[in-house]
C-alpha cells in the first residue's frame, strides 16, 4: 500500500512554524533551504473524516492496514538527508507501509507499523524518512514508571528549555492537519487515553530537538537524525532540551528529569557550491 502526492513547498507553511516555534529564526523566502526536519510541515494528513478512528488518527489512509488497537502514538523517526529541500521547490512525496510487526508485552498487544517516505524534487530523493508508530490497547491503569536521567542536563554543553501551552499544541495541529484528540481534547486525553493532561506531539518535539542543535552548529550540514521517544510530553510543563558540544545528541527532560525523547544527529560541515567546506 503506498500514496504519492505533490507539493510546491510555499514559505507561507514554515513561517507559520516559525511564528509559532523559532520566532527568532530568520523569515526563509523563495530559494531559501528549509532548515532540516522541516519538511514535517509539509504534506500533512489528508485522510477524509469518514476515514478516521474515533480518536481522531487515520483508520484507512491508503498506507497501513487497519488495526482493532484503538490507541495510536508516534515512537519515533529516522530521516536522511541527502540534499536540501528549498523553499518553491516542487516536492514529490511517497508514502508507502514499511515494516508491521505485532508484540505483546506488559501492557497487551501491541502493533508496531513503519511509514517509509520519500520526498522527490527533479526525479532526486533529496529525503528519506521512515516514520514509527505503535498501536496499542485500552489505557488499563498506571504504566511502569519513566526512565530518569539526573545527569543530562547537569552534564550537558547547552540546555534550551520549552514551555508550550494549549494555543501553540493547537497550532500545530492545524498546520499538520492532526486531528488526533489527544493533543487538544483535554477529557479525552485524560479520561480515555488516562494521560496526564493534553500531549505534545512527537514529531513537534522532533522539530524542537533538531532546531536547538541547528542553532548552535549553523555551519554544519546534517546528514541523518535518529529520534526516539521515551515518555509522553505534556502541555504547560517546562521541558529542557540538553544537548552535547558538538549537538550531535539531545536528550528532552520533563519534570522530575523524565527522559521524554533522544535525538541522535550525524553533521558535517556544509559544502560552498565550490566545493570546499565552510
Amino acid at each position: 500500500m503506498s500514496t504519492t502526492r505533490m507539493e510546491t513547498l510555499d514559505a507561507a507553511r514554515p513561517e507559520a512554524y516559525r511564528g509559532t516555534f523559532a520566532p527568532r529564526d530568520a523569515v526563509l523566502a523563495d530559494g531559501d533551504p528549509l532548515p532540516p526536519g522541516w519538511e514535517a510541515v509539509f504534506f500533512p494528513f489528508a485522510a477524509p473524516l469518514n476515514d478516521l478512528r474515533p480518536d481522531g488518527t487515520p483508520a484507512r489512509d491508503g498506507i497501513l492496514p487497519e488495526t482493532d488497537l484503538p490507541r495510536r502514538m508516534y515512537a519515533g523517526e529516522d530521516t536522511v538527508f541527502a540534499a536540501a529541500l528549498h523553499v518553491g521547490d516542487r516536492v514529490t512525496q511517497t508514502a508507502r507501509a514499511g515494516r508491521i510487526q505485532e508484540k505483546t508485552g506488559a501492557s497487551g498487544r501491541l502493533v508496531f507499523a513503519d511509514i517509509e517516505r520519500e520526498f522527490v524534487v527533479d526525479g532526486e530523493v533529496r529525503v528519506r524518512s521512515v516514520w514509527h508508530d505503535v498501536f496499542l490497547e485500552q489505557a488499563a491503569g498506571p504504566g511502569r514508571p519513566p526512565l530518569t536521567d539526573p545527569l543530562a542536563a547537569a552534564e550537558a554543553a547547552w540546555v534550551e528549555e520549552v514551555h508550550l501551552d494549549a494555543r501553540q499544541l493547537f497550532r500545530f495541529s492545524a498546520l499538520t492537519f492532526n486531528t488526533h484528540l489527544v493533543h487538544y481534547d483535554r477529557r479525552w486525553a485524560q479520561e480515555v487515553e488516562g494521560l496526564d493532561d493534553l500531549l505534545v506531539h512527537g514529531p513537534l518535539l522532533r522539530l524542537l530537538m533538531v532546531d536547538a542543535a541547528w542553532r548552535r552548529t549553523p555551519d554544519r550540514r546534517v546528514r541523518a537524525l535518529r529520534v526516539r521517544m521515551t515518555a509522553p510530553a505534556f502541555v504547560d510543563t517546562t521541558l529542557r532540551l540538553c544537548g552535547d558540544a558538538d549537538a550531535t545528541r539531545v536528550v528532552a527532560l520533563g519534570p522530575g528529569d523524565v527522559v521524554l525523547a533522544t535525538a541522535e544527529i550525524d553533521a558535517a560541515p556544509a559544502v560552498s557550491p565550490g566545493g570546499s567546506a565552510r
